[in-house]
């Protein structure tokens, strides 16, 4: 059960008096609906402020659960209005809202509007590659009129069928908190646990009935200022809850331990991973003269991009057990598990052994904790432990090359699915030298300032990616996109073309024109930046304390080799000088040299970002370095007129 709202999990704002109207029975200080009850220890940094909350959580068995929720939440800034778009998403099998009720108040605490889950509208969520699933959403959008405003939020929710439960999600950035308790009860039996992260707290465990219960209380929380480039499970407060015991579409499962887990997940893929014996008889002729294994694994990952398409349905159990392989094999399409099984059937055919395996996938994405399993994955993959040399596939790529998964999985732990059960292993961790861009630029300059330059440029990995995804799109915003990448002075002629997709490496080039290519004009003399593009254009601010690590997508290595041709008559005056630069996590190099004869300026420069995510503690190391790049790709080329 997953719910997506914009900004904190939600919190309601009641009504100005003692008891709120309504369905629930919270009595409530008056002056957590005026603006004038706010503390000013908690303005500080924050957009928006959790007056009150309160969420009680009733596990009765596997999968069964009741969440009541009641939340004030105050509105300081536009920059808060996220508050006031309400979205909840749901599955239209297995959960329910029996009622929710939504108030707007004004600084005064006076009620300005009401809603009822009638309002909300109700959408499929469906996008993209989706073609059908049993999620949808409900959604409302208040107009805040005027500043400070309070929202109050109330409801009640069945779920029938879970893996995991949600989060409570204390607080969001630049969000404080006056006051919030989270209550869950618990059948003993069930398994119940949790986990605090980015936050100690206290619990008070008790007993109602046949349930156990857990109470936990926050009050005056500051805000957390908003720092840029940061992965945000590293700086919200939040506590992970679980049960060992789960239901899932009537699907009974354990979650005590990863291998528990695992033995549940091979339990639903089991039955659909061997390909027909007439399918097996036609994969094995297509592979027979591979002489090893690897070789075959690569070929039939090759054909397996070639044949198939990524294409989401979940229904049900389908949103956790695969399309049967022979399925896929006919139809040529899938979402990622059911893909992944088909290459786990794919490779099973010319007894090649393989483990599906979930993760979590995006940038820096999540790890899953050793020691606190719950589900928190939202992608397969499949490993081949090859002697030697595990070998990780997305399948779900269709232009990713053999063996090199990227960033977008790389750098986390998954959960390998075995016979045996579940088996948290490293994922490979992401390298530069997989990720190049690399490029040649020729410029020839007039007397008058004008210059013709041709660009090369050999990418791969997940440059590779962007510019094969960027070809997908509209001349016109390929243009605009390729302008602001590589910040390109505008062009008066600007013609790009994408060359081959060779082992790994797409080419593109670009012929670009420009009426005046010189910054200044002086007398005789014209002064040039030394390169018609930036390797990096990146820099970050002073910061005197920098709390949370500064996150990047991806490692990569940058290289640009620019040759340029004076024109008749000039010379060079001032030829910047060579620079090389350090940084804990990368370096810097140029070098420049003049060919008289040819009367060529060549420079040759090389940026190297070792490791995606740079320590707090590195961020002024960081920052000066950037500047410094910075600078150095600014020093100026000086041409004057020969005497």
């Amino acid at each position: 059960m997953y719910k997506f709202l914009n900004g904190l999990l939600l919190t309601i704002v009641l009504a100005g008096v003692v008891v709120t109207k309504g369905h629930c029975q919270d009595v409530i200080p008056k002056e957590f609906y005026t603006a004038a009850g706010i503390p000013d220890s908690l303005k500080e940094d924050a957009n928006s402020i959790v007056r009150y909350s309160t969420d009680e959580v009733t596990i009765k068995g596997p999968g069964e659960a009741v969440v009541k929720h009641h939340s004030l939440i105050t509105i300081l800034n536009e920059k808060g209005d996220g508050e006031a778009n309400i979205r909840y998403t749901y599955n239209k099998k297995y959960d329910t809202y029996s009622f929710i009720d939504v108030r707007a108040y004004d600084a005064n605490g006076v009620q300005v509007k009401k809603y009822h889950k009638s309002d909300f509208y109700d959408y499929a969520l469906v996008g993209g590659w989706d073609v059908a699933n049993d999620e949808r959403y409900l959604d409302l959008k208040h107009t805040v009129a005027s500043y400070p405003a309070t929202i109050e939020v109330e409801y009640e929710e069945d779920i029938s069928s879970f893996i995991s439960l949600d989060n409570w999600d204390i607080q969001n950035i630049e969000q404080a908190v006056q006051n919030e308790t989270y209550k869950v009860l618990a059948k003993p039996a069930i398994g119940f646990r949790y986990k605090y992260t980015n936050i100690k707290l206290n619990v008070e465990k008790g007993k109602a009935d046949d349930y156990d219960t857990y109470t936990w209380q926050v009050k005056n929380l500051k805000a957390i200022k908003k720092e840029e480039n940061v992965l945000m499970t590293s700086v919200i407060p939040f506590v992970s809850f679980g049960t060992s015991a789960f239901n899932c579409d009537g699907y009974p499962g354990n979650i005590s331990t990863w291998q528990d887990y695992g033995k549940w997940v091979y339990g639903l893929n089991k039955d659909v991973c061997t390909l027909n014996p007439q399918r097996v008889a036609e994969i094995r002729k297509m592979t027979d003269t591979i002489k090893t294994d690897k070789e075959k694994a690569k070929f039939l990952y090759q054909y397996l991009q070639q044949n198939t398409r990524y294409v989401s349905v979940q229904l049900g159990i389908g949103g956790w057990k695969p399309f049967d392989a022979n399925f896929v094999d006919t139809k040529k399409y899938g979402d990622c598990k059911a893909l992944a099984n088909y290459m786990y059937a794919l490779l099973k055919a010319v007894n090649i052994p393989s483990y599906w395996a979930v993760v979590y996938a995006g940038f820096n994405g999540l790890s899953s904790d050793p020691a606190f399993p719950k589900n928190q994955f939202n992608h397969e993959i499949l490993c081949i432990p090859f002697k030697n040399d595990t070998t990780w596939l997305d399948c779900t790529m269709t232009t990713r090359q053999f063996g090199q998964p990227g960033p977008f999985t790389e750098n986390r732990n998954a959960l390998l699915i075995t016979e045996d059960g579940g088996k948290l292993v490293n994922t490979p961790k992401s390298k530069a030298e997989d990720n190049q861009f690399n490029s040649e630029v020729h410029v020839v300059l007039d007397a008058d300032g004008g210059a013709k330059a041709q660009v090369k440029i050999l990418s791969t990995g997940e440059y590779r990616e962007e510019y094969i995804q960027m070809g997908y799109k509209k001349q016109d915003e390929q243009k605009d996109d390729l302008l602001t990448d590589l910040d390109l002075k505008q062009p008066s002629v600007f013609n790009f073309q994408y060359g081959d997709d060779k082992n790994g490496v797409k080419e593109l080039d670009l012929n670009l024109e420009y009426d005046k290519l010189y910054d200044i004009a002086a007398g005789d003399k014209q002064f040039y930046h030394s390169n018609v593009f930036a390797l990096w254009n990146t820099t970050v601010p002073i910061l005197e304390k920098r709390k949370s690590d500064y996150c990047f997508d991806f490692p990569r290595i940058k290289t640009c080799v620019t040759t340029i041709d004076l024109p008749a008559g000039f010379e060079v005056e001032t030829l910047p000088t060579n620079q090389q630069l350090k940084f804990t996590y990368g370096d810097y190099e140029v070098k420049y040299s003049y060919d008289a004869a040819k009367n060529q300026v060549i420079s040759t420069a090389k940026f190297n970002l070792t490791n995606q995510v740079i320590p707090a503690a590195k961020y002024t190391e960081m920052q000066q370095y950037m500047d410094a790049v910075a600078k150095a790709q600014n020093k100026k080329l000086v041409i004057r007129k020969k005497a």
